[in-house]
């Protein structure tokens, strides 16, 4: 299991409904989007961050752990508005208001990161995935993502275990055999990975499989007051964004 995983299955918000999560993880990745850089993207990945370590009880180091990489993501995108290509100052130049875009993006982005995060540490995949033929999604995609996903965690679970085979078998002394390794272990993978498959079909086959995965849901009811209070909360962002913004 991913620790993303993990911490959404312990966490404080894991028995309320997806739909309260979503209009305050997505709500807030929206505004992000949606709100001016200054001070609006700047509000909502404080209050994001707030939330994630407060209410949410998300530990901080495994926040960063996860929000790291589109961290930087982010940064990286936000680097190449610093420059530009050609114009009367050379084929590459410093642009002339590239920090301000490049600011701008990073804030817009890292904040809608948030959001999404607060989202995805709070809601199991396991919980999502089978309401969401009840919201319109069709059966069979449902099934192909829940067949992905939890043949993902097998997948590692098989290359994880075949890296400290291959690390006990002195596999990764020199780089020559650390490549020889890392291609026994793409193909190893790519093996295990089609006879897990097949293995799956044929015990879905040998139950009577009629093309939909029904699997038993946690009863959970949309919280009003939690949804109300969410809806004020974005509500007052915005507000209170327009507000040092026209000062």
């Amino acid at each position: 299991m991913l620790p993303i995983d993990a911490a959404a299955h312990s966490s404080r918000w894991r028995h309320r409904h997806p739909v309260d999560k979503a209009v305050l993880g997505l709500g807030l990745t929206a505004l992000a989007i949606s709100l001016p850089p200054w001070p609006g993207a700047a509000l909502v990945l404080l209050t994001a961050l707030v939330v994630l370590l407060g209410p949410a009880g998300v530990p901080w180091r495994r926040l960063w752990r996860a929000y790291r990489v589109p961290l930087g993501f982010c940064v990286t995108g936000a680097l190449t508005l610093l420059v530009q290509v050609g114009g009367p100052e050379g084929f590459v130049s410093l642009a002339g208001d590239g920090p301000l875009r490049a600011g701008e993006l990073l804030l817009r982005t890292s904040a809608a990161s948030l959001g999404v995060l607060l989202f995805a540490f709070t809601t199991p995949m396991s919980d999502l995935l089978p309401r969401l033929v009840r919201a319109g999604v069709p059966a069979p995609v449902v099934d192909v993502a829940l067949v992905t996903y939890r043949m993902s965690f097998l997948l590692l679970d098989s290359v994880r275990r075949v890296r400290d085979a291959q690390a006990a078998r002195l596999g990764h002394t020199t780089r020559a055999a650390a490549w020889r390794s890392l291609g026994g272990l793409g193909a190893t993978a790519f093996v295990r990975a089609f006879d897990r498959a097949v293995r799956l079909q044929a015990g879905l086959a040998g139950r009577g499989y009629d093309g939909t995965l029904r699997v038993l849901v946690a009863e959970a009811r949309v919280s009003v007051r939690f949804t109300a209070a969410s809806c004020v909360l974005l509500a007052a962002l915005a507000v209170l964004t327009f507000v040092l913004k026209g000062r």
